[in-house]
């Protein structure tokens, strides 16, 4: 069967859109991602403290406490794709409003070990879920002349809730003495109740997701794909106008002829979308594998390593999250000028020439003033770079049809990526030191640059449609 030719009016990233309505749906979708980045980072302000109170004193049990809430990232992503398909973007984008709420009360709440284990997996689901689906679901309602910008919202977002997880982190803990004992600590009002207040304010901006997400409409090439065209055309028109709706419904439909709502995930084996997905899953992992979450999850032992008192890490680690949001801003203005693969080379790149200069400071001894500059310049880089245009890329690379599952797939990778990052990290750093650690940070780093320099197309202002059709020769 041959579609029809496509109406010859301007393409819909060409033609005029609301930009009140569009940004406005961005903005709430992204919250899945601020929540995204409070959890993920929440936890390395507040483990001085409930280490002691649960009594933690094993690398495994300190280990497993910090990366529990990936395992909840990674069932959340692999369930992500397939529910999506079947019941839409915006329902599971609620269910993960209703997750990050509930494991942040619960994780306050905890009086035993094991059930701070489950209610930080059960928060870790939330983040697989909204890690996969915001930056999909803003993708897929967005004009393709300002997709980029409008996914790298989701990033921005993702930026301010790690900032916000550090100042909430940073306003709660009372000052620490550098000389007190574990026991002195626990008996603080810090190892008794701190903790807690630093998880449970994560409810508040869940509260704002669940509400927002009730508001907005579901994705429109999701209803195009599921049979319900006529309320995915009034959702385009609402975004763009008529013509918009008109030419952007052609185009979906040029892409979804004779297939079914639902995906076998055996036809992301077939060749071409193999191809794809092989990509999106090296890409997602090297994302992880770059190093920079080392900085987020163990800031605390980089800055002591680097001579700094416990009061002076706290300030410290709020700094990283103000260069981390200032930098992002510069790829919410680049992406779709210079697009997305002079970024994500620039990034590949200065992450490895910091990540040599950082391993030699620590090899040399140097402490100080110089080490958080360089580390500061790592955050500004990824921030700029990599950090966004990755999930730009992993949203759009995917056809119509197998999107959902295609990304769950990619996202999984990613928080496998993630993962094992943080929980290897303890143990390089034990056999190889902070200078070799982060020398083989920086070889990964040279490594993702020829990736992406030979495997990475252009992508900036085409449609979803226009991309899967260059994808698919």
């Amino acid at each position: 069967m041959i579609a029809a030719p496509l109406p010859p009016t301007p393409s819909p990233g060409e033609a005029s859109y609301r930009a009140a309505y569009v940004w406005g749906i961005a903005f709430v979708a992204a919250l899945g991602g601020l929540l995204f980045g409070y959890d993920w980072v929440v936890i390395s302000g507040a483990d001085l403290f409930y280490e002691k109170y649960f009594q933690l004193v094993t690398p495994f049990d300190i280990g497993w406490a910090k990366s529990c809430a990936l395992v909840g990232c990674l069932l959340g992503a692999v369930v992500s794709g397939g529910l999506s398909d079947r019941f839409g973007r915006k329902r599971l984008l609620l269910l993960s409003a209703l997750l990050f709420m509930g494991s942040s009360i619960g994780t306050a709440l905890a009086d035993r070990y094991g059930v701070f284990v489950l209610w930080r997996i059960a928060g870790g689901a939330a983040i697989g879920l909204a890690s996969n689906l915001s930056p999909m679901y803003i993708a897929e309602i967005a004009p393709a002349a300002i997709r980029g910008r409008l996914v790298s919202i989701n990033q921005l977002a993702i930026v301010v809730g790690i900032l916000l997880a550090q100042l909430v982190n940073w306003l709660i803990a009372e000052p620490v003495p550098a000389a007190a004992t574990a026991a002195e600590i626990l008996r603080s009002w810090n190892g008794q109740f701190g903790w807690r207040w630093m998880f449970a304010a994560a409810a508040l901006p869940s509260l704002f997701f669940l509400a927002g997400m009730l508001l907005v409409p579901e994705s429109p090439r999701w209803l195009a794909k599921n049979g319900q065209s006529g309320l995915a055309r009034s959702i385009l028109a609402k975004i763009g106008g008529d013509a918009y709706a008109a030419r952007a419904q052609a185009e979906i439909a040029s892409t979804l002829v004779q297939e079914d709502a639902r995906v076998n995930f055996r036809e992301l084996l077939s060749p071409g979308p193999r191809k794809l997905l092989l990509f999106g899953v090296a890409l997602a992992f090297l994302q992880q594998w770059c190093g920079i979450n080392v900085v987020f999850y163990y800031s605390k032992d980089v800055f002591a390593a680097a001579g700094y008192q416990v009061s002076d890490i706290l300030l410290n680690i709020v700094i990283i999250g103000l260069a981390n949001l200032t930098f992002t801003f510069g790829a919410i203005a680049l992406v779709d000028r210079l697009g997305r693969r002079p970024l994500m080379l620039a990034g590949w790149v200065g992450l490895a020439i910091i990540y040599v200069l950082l391993g030699g400071c620590y090899f040399a001894g140097v402490q100080g003033a110089v080490l958080v500059t360089l580390v500061v310049a790592a955050i500004a880089c990824y921030a700029s770079t990599l950090g966004p245009v990755v999930w730009v890329v992993l949203a759009e690379i995917f056809p119509n049809r197998i999107r959902g599952a295609a990304m769950s797939i990619a996202v999984f990778a990613l928080w496998t990526g993630c993962f094992t990052l943080t929980y290897t990290f303890p143990q390089l750093n034990s056999l190889l030191g902070p200078a070799g650690t982060f020398w083989v940070y920086a070889a990964i780093c040279l490594g993702g640059g020829f990736f992406t320099w030979a495997k990475l197309p252009e992508t900036k202002g085409k449609t979803l449609e226009a991309i899967e059709r260059e994808l698919a020769q």
